[in-house]
């Protein structure tokens, strides 16, 4: 029995995987699937191409198709989101202190105007004796807390 391979065993082959894509979202089978529709197209174009020059060029045509992506169009897709722009917002501004941390914890600081939508803060400090009223200078930020130094 001869297998012959006809251009829409290749075109719903690579449908399939394409549609694999949207399970397994790894930009992988996409560019198979992708290189198996262009073989389909190219057999229903020359139908006397081999079975072996098939898979010869199905094989080529992934791996440009997946080097491709790697090397040109996913660098292009570089986070663009504003995540970690907050700390450069906040750190260098002065606020005042409300609540004064008491051993470990954590303390309270308002900054005379808003900032990143609010204008209460807890704070962690790198001085050890700060009293209410102090004015404080953000040094760093450490998860949701800032850190900060007493002002001069």
């Amino acid at each position: 029995m001869d297998l012959q391979l006809v251009y829409w065993h290749w075109v719903i082959f690579g449908i399939a995987l394409i549609l694999l894509e949207i399970v397994l979202p790894s930009f992988t089978a996409l560019w198979f699937g992708a290189a198996a529709v262009v073989v389909g197209t190219l057999l229903y174009l020359l139908p006397d191409l081999s079975g072996t020059h098939q898979v010869v060029l199905w094989t080529g045509l992934s791996a440009m198709f997946t080097w491709l992506w790697f090397k040109y169009l996913k660098p292009m897709s570089i986070d663009k989101t504003k995540a970690g722009l907050s700390r450069e917002a906040i750190v260098g501004e002065v606020g005042q202190v409300l609540i004064v941390p008491t051993g470990e914890g954590k303390g309270v600081l308002r900054f005379p105007a808003p900032i990143l939508g609010a204008d209460e803060w807890r704070f962690i400090s790198q001085d050890a004796d700060l009293s209410a009223g102090d004015r404080i200078r953000v040094v760093d930020v450490s998860g949701n807390t800032l850190v900060v130094t007493k002002h001069q």
